[in-house]
């Protein structure tokens, strides 16, 4: 089993950045990709970005691309998710997610983060 742990999130006024960070412990040697999603009040959890965690290639939504940078440093088994030019909404709980070889996708406990216009 994989332990995901999120920080980094917080309030930060339209057009300003925040970089998310999560740590992941126990498991990893079997980890292929991790990910970021989020989950605002009343929808439905979306993907946000991946990043294959060997050869770094990575996928975002369409909602974030150019403007959100997800990357990942081996070394200390965390993965970063870099937002820039933020917007109103954007507003959610961000997680983190890892999927391994035989196990299941293993999740954070979240981090808010909040956009204010």
């Amino acid at each position: 089993q994989v332990l995901l742990i999120e920080s980094g999130g917080g309030l930060v006024q339209a057009g300003g950045s925040l970089r998310l960070s999560c740590v992941a412990s126990g498991r990893t040697s079997s980890t292929y990709r991790m990910a970021w999603f989020r989950q605002a009040p009343g929808k439905e959890r979306e993907f946000v970005a991946s990043i294959r965690w060997n050869v770094g290639s990575t996928n975002y939504a369409d909602s974030v691309k150019g403007r959100f940078t997800i990357s990942r440093d081996n070394a200390k088994n965390t993965v970063y998710l870099q937002m820039n030019s933020l917007k109103p909404e954007d507003t959610s709980v961000y997680y983190c997610t890892a999927d391994s070889y035989g196990s299941e996708k293993a999740w954070g406990q979240g981090t808010q983060v909040t956009v204010s216009s």
